[in-house]
């Protein structure tokens, strides 16, 4: 399936949002997600299903100051 992740066309097989930052491996404690420019709670990962064209915004928090 084809998504929209950070601004970047990707190929993808994952089915749900928390697979797919499973497949991405992404470190899933310290994240904010959104599907479609609405935010996902964590909780809500696994029931979040993903269709062709979905764009997802991951982000993390950077350090420094």
């Amino acid at each position: 399936m084809k998504l929209i992740i950070n601004g970047e066309r990707q190929d993808v097989s994952s089915l749900t949002l928390d697979a797919l930052l499973e497949e991405l491996a992404y470190d899933h404690e310290f994240l904010a997600t959104a599907r479609n420019n609405e935010l996902v709670a964590a909780e809500d990962r696994t029931r979040c299903r993903l269709a062709e064209g979905d764009r997802i915004e991951i982000l993390s928090p950077m350090q420094g100051g």
